[in-house]
């Protein structure tokens, strides 16, 4: 594929992901000016595009190793693997731009009362 077709297609569709939430941003804190809430969408739409590849591998690698972990600890310990690296966050939203939220790259119950 030509690099120009993989450019505008990026672009592309940062455009149509940004312009497609800013009316739900717009409801949520009617102080933001519009500049300001499509800066927050293309910077979580960029952090996303760089984030997912790397939650997509720790997950595949996650359920190798589950799959690993089952005839040695069983279903509950296979269950947990999976969970703990294919759960949590998988994209970068707005709120996790401006700080109001954390990012969780490893999923399960932070509390540790397990799932």
């Amino acid at each position: 594929m030509n690099m120009k077709r993989v450019i505008l297609c990026v672009l592309s569709a940062t455009v149509l992901l940004v312009a497609q939430n800013t009316a739900s941003w717009a409801e949520s804190n009617a102080n933001e000016s519009t500049l300001g809430q499509m800066g927050y969408g293309t910077g979580s739409v960029l952090g996303s595009a760089v984030y997912f590849p790397f939650k997509a591998s720790f997950c595949i690698l996650g359920g190798i190793a589950s799959a690993f972990s089952l005839p040695f600890g069983g279903a509950r310990t296979a269950g947990n693997v999976a969970t703990a690296s294919c759960g949590g966050t998988w994209a970068i939203t707005p709120d996790v731009v401006k700080g109001k939220e954390r990012i969780h790259f490893v999923g399960g119950d932070p509390a540790g009362g397990g799932r």
